[in-house]
C-alpha cells in the first residue's frame, strides 16, 4: 500500500506540470504537451484520493502498548507510557512478566508488578 499516496500523486503531477512547461518553452512542443497532460492527470488523481486516516479519538484513549518480555539488561527492565490528554493514564510495562498494568493519573512513586511481584521503581523525593 502507498504511504501518502495522494501527496506522493500531487508532488509529481507539479513536476510534471513544471517540467512540460520547461520543455514547451524549449520548443520541444510534443514531449513537453505530453508530459504536461500526464502531469494533469496526475493531478486529477491525486485530487480524487482520500487523504489516510489517523487514529480516532477512541483508539487513542484505549491503546495500550503491547504485552511483550523485554530483555534483561543486568536490571529489571520496565516501560512506562502516560497520555498527555484527559483522561490521563499510565501503562506500566513489566519487563519480566510482560504485563501491562493500567494506573489512573501520572507515573505513580513507586510501583511494584502486580503479576509477578518484581520491585520495578521506588523514587525518594
Amino acid at each position: 500500500m502507498l504511504r501518502n499516496g495522494r501527496e506522493n500523486f500531487l508532488i509529481g503531477a507539479m513536476i510534471c506540470i513544471v517540467m512540460g512547461a520547461f520543455l514547451t518553452v524549449g520548443g520541444v512542443y510534443s514531449m513537453g504537451a505530453t508530459i504536461g497532460v500526464s502531469g494533469l492527470v496526475l493531478f486529477v488523481v491525486g485530487m480524487s484520493m482520500k487523504t489516510q486516516r489517523g487514529m480516532t479519538p477512541e483508539e487513542i484513549e484505549t491503546w495500550t502498548p503491547e504485552a511483550e518480555q523485554l530483555p534483561d539488561a543486568g536490571r529489571v527492565m520496565y516501560r512506562i507510557d502516560t497520555t498527555l490528554d484527559e483522561p490521563i493514564r499510565t501503562s506500566v510495562l513489566c519487563g519480566p512478566c510482560g504485563k501491562v498494568t493500567l494506573v489512573d493519573g501520572s507515573k505513580p512513586a513507586y510501583f511494584s508488578c502486580p503479576e509477578c511481584e518484581i520491585h520495578l521503581w521506588d523514587e525518594e523525593e
